[in-house]
């Protein structure tokens, strides 16, 4: 069976930061992906790390996709955004729809969304609704707070070792990529493991949210 090429969401901030470094990781991985042949899937914002990540990705071949709730298209300035935009009605449509165009998680520096986007797709692996790596580029230690609350919460109980796995981070894009990329094929394809009501909604869902046409 031939392998089609990996698809990676972006999970990061519509900021650039204080450090000019998030920005920069942003432009290194997008230029990354595209020399792979990999395509992007982002938030659709024009500017901050997400504008950073998709223009690069743009500049060296990647195809770009971005998705953006109608109420967040002026916020995240989605007018500058590049690629093809879908604009969609919430933000749970927003994430639906990235989740299932994407075939692994890249998570970059940003704030409340961008966790919110990771905890969602790790506990999604977690209950078996998909099967797609997840990985946090943790250039500078930026997650590094995080990733010592996920290995207290392992060590409490909460986790099980198989959970906590579900989330790995390196500091090297490439790295991130191959880690991204090695378990794409297996990870879009493999079943669910039950028939659940989360995932049956789901599955009424994304037919509509794929019939949507984008914006541009």
């Amino acid at each position: 069976m031939r392998q089609r090429p990996a698809v990676i969401a972006a999970f990061c901030g519509a900021r650039p930061g204080t450090d000019p470094v998030h920005t920069t990781l942003a432009r290194d991985f997008g230029a990354a992906l595209g020399r792979r042949g990999c395509g992007l899937v982002y938030g659709a914002g024009g500017v901050g790390v997400m504008g950073a990540v998709a223009g690069a990705a743009l500049a060296n071949g990647a195809g770009v996709t971005g998705v953006v709730p109608q109420d967040l298209h002026e916020r995240e300035r989605s007018q500058k955004a590049l690629g093809q935009i879908f604009v969609v009605r919430s933000m749970h449509e927003r994430k639906a729809l990235m989740y299932r165009l994407s075939t692994a998680f890249a998570v970059l520096p940003g704030g409340f969304g961008t966790l919110d986007e990771l905890m969602e797709v790790a506990t999604w692996n977690q209950l078996g609704l998909h099967r797609k790596p997840v990985v946090l580029l943790n250039t500078k230690g930026y997650f590094d707070s995080l990733l010592a609350f996920l290995d207290h919460a392992a060590q409490e109980g909460f986790l099980s070792p198989e959970d906590r796995a579900l989330v790995r981070a390196t500091g090297d894009v490439e790295e991130a990529l191959d880690l991204l990329t090695s378990q794409t094929w297996e990870a879009a394809t493999a079943p669910a493991k039950c028939g659940t009501p989360a995932r049956r909604a789901l599955d009424e869902l994304l037919p509509a949210l794929d019939a949507q046409a984008p914006t541009r």
